[in-house]
């Protein structure tokens, strides 16, 4: 889908729309954690998601369904079930600041996921970016100390995993309708968790079930709202306003689970949000600049 920048105050604004839908989600899933689980809460995700794109895509369905890259729509499909999985997961045992916070380290993976498999070029000041990110994560989840919690884990295996799905979208490129892709990261999740719902399935009380329909609606709409930010300007525009999430989690922690992060996550997540920001403004110029060498 081409991107233009005709209306970037508008695109910026949908984009940040699609973070808070995105932030409703993750706290609709730490609330119905425990009352559920994880498995239904992720059927909820992706089968709401299903069922709104097939709605929307119906007049044109057999087209959207057919991908020139079928085995790379699974895989990527496959590798962002995962992601949400070990997210939501760790959204049920640890802080929803801390979880998010990790998650952050998305930019600075996809830096050095693009210079392993892409072959895109990576320098010493990349380098830099990637590992005071890796820092930034370490101080957060903190191994060896008192306070380090195994679950930890999950948000950055979460993030490595949405990095090689962000990897693998890339290298299809524009050669496929981003419908299409929407289509199989609903399909092959829907199906999988439809599969594994009734082994997980427990009774839903009225506010179990409004959780449900609240992680399905938000997570629809965030993905929705996010597509249509980015048919209307460049990634690289937007790419800064995904640390709003990061804000957005400390005010649900805080108004919802009366959760605050300590001192060592903030500077944690200081570090990151700084790493990928700078990663953001080094990919920006050198865009702009494309006869200058990579570095």
């Amino acid at each position: 889908m081409p991107h233009t920048a005709a209306n970037p105050a508008r695109a910026i604004l949908l984009a940040v729309l699609a973070i808070a839908c995105f932030g409703g989600m993750d706290a609709s899933v730490k609330a119905i954690s425990p009352l559920t689980g994880t498995v239904p809460a992720l059927w909820a995700r992706y089968g709401g998601q299903m069922l709104v794109v097939l709605i929307l895509v119906a007049p044109r369905l057999r087209t959207v369904a057919r991908s020139a890259y079928p085995k790379l729509q699974i895989a990527r499909s496959l590798l962002l079930m995962i992601a949400t999985g070990f997210f939501f997961t760790a959204l049920g045992q640890i802080g929803l600041a801390e979880a998010t916070a990790v998650m952050s380290l998305n930019p600075v993976l996809i830096t050095l996921g693009g210079a392993l498999f892409l072959g895109e070029a990576l320098g010493p000041r990349r380098i830099f970016a990637i590992a005071a990110a890796l820092i930034g994560a370490l101080i957060i989840i903190r191994p060896g100390s008192d306070v380090f919690a195994p679950a930890a884990l999950l948000p950055l295996g979460s993030a490595v995993c949405f990095a090689a799905y962000t990897l693998i979208t890339r290298r299809l490129g524009s050669d496929e309708d981003v419908w299409t892709s929407l289509f199989y990261t609903g399909l092959v999740g829907s199906v999988v968790m439809s599969c594994l719902v009734p082994f997980h399935w427990t009774p839903l009380t009225p506010t179990s079930a409004i959780l449900m329909v609240m992680i399905g609606c938000f997570g629809t709409a965030g993905q929705l709202m996010l597509i249509r930010a980015l048919s209307q300007a460049e990634a690289g525009l937007l790419a800064p306003f995904n640390y709003t999430g990061l804000v957005l989690a400390v005010l649900w922690g805080l108004l919802l689970f009366n959760e605050f992060p300590d001192v060592w996550t903030l500077v944690g997540a200081l570090v990151i949000v700084g790493a990928g920001l700078y990663v953001w403004h080094r990919e920006t110029r050198l865009a702009r600049a494309p006869a200058l060498p990579q570095v």
